[in-house]
């Protein structure tokens, strides 16, 4: 008989700030783990008792206080706590675990990349970028690994994961720079992108809304920055995947949306 599991990935933008809507988001939908990127806090000061509370006795936290900070909460054993600096300045924003079936997942939070699309004037651009270029590394090396590759990767990659694509050709996340070296992350380990496998283009599937919207939803000025990858193997045991878009109107919220993944394995 399958086992199903659920996982989630949601940037909370400071958990310790919205942990009543991650509260809500785990009584509403339960899933088995939960991935988190922006955390925002150091491991020691972690929420952990709700967690706890909630059944999601297995944690593995690597935090940063004030800035980034990614997590894995969850349900079921989790093994092989990873953290690779891809950012190469030591920031926290990667972990990784294995389950007991053998599949990996790995939680990344992407640099934003500032707001010039141009690394000789903004090197924070410079960053995302070369981030990239170490995930394609990884990834070229990962030799048949079932994983599971999820968090806030801060790029919208196709014309229709952002509100104007037109109007947005310029703006860091939709830059073609970007999309063309996501494009060559996807393509270093075929990489199934399961929002898309059961979303298809140009289905409507933002993940982002700006705080500067007056009205959000009104507006719908959204990107689709949370992904779900994983390699075929892994995605040959997904039967759904969904995004929680009520949660961007919870109290507080964070500018994402969680995203889950149901599995038969």
């Amino acid at each position: 008989m399958a086992h199903t599991l659920s996982i989630c990935s949601w940037n909370i933008n400071s958990v310790r700030a919205r942990i009543d809507i991650v509260e809500q988001l785990l009584q509403q939908e339960a899933p088995d783990i939960l991935c988190l990127q922006e955390t925002k806090v150091v491991n020691e000061i972690f929420p952990t008792d709700m967690f706890r509370r909630m059944g999601y006795v297995h944690q593995v936290l690597n935090g940063q206080r004030m800035h980034h900070g990614v997590a894995i909460m969850s349900k079921v054993p989790i093994y092989e706590d990873d953290r690779f600096d891809w950012q190469a300045n030591g920031e926290a924003r990667h972990v990784g675990v294995r389950l007991d079936n053998g599949v990996r997942i790995e939680n990344v939070y992407v640099p934003a990349g500032g707001d010039i699309a141009d690394r000789t004037v903004n090197p924070k651009f410079g960053q995302k970028l070369d981030f990239l270029e170490r995930m394609i590394e990884w990834s070229a090396a990962l030799d048949n690994k079932p994983t599971i590759l999820t968090g806030d990767f801060n790029i919208a990659p196709l014309e229709c994961d952002v509100w104007s694509h037109k109007q947005l050709l310029n703006v860091v996340s939709h830059t073609p720079v970007e999309c063309d070296i996501l494009a060559r992350l996807q393509a270093s380990n075929d990489w199934v992108d399961i929002g898309r496998h059961f979303h298809p283009a140009p289905a409507r599937l933002y993940t982002w809304w700006s705080y500067r919207a007056k009205d959000w939803a009104e507006s719908d000025r959204g990107r689709r920055l949370d992904h779900m990858w994983m390699t075929r193997d892994v995605a040959d045991k997904a039967v759904s995947h969904r995004v929680v878009e009520p949660a961007r109107s919870w109290i507080k919220p964070s500018d994402h949306i969680p995203i889950i993944t149901d599995f038969a394995f």
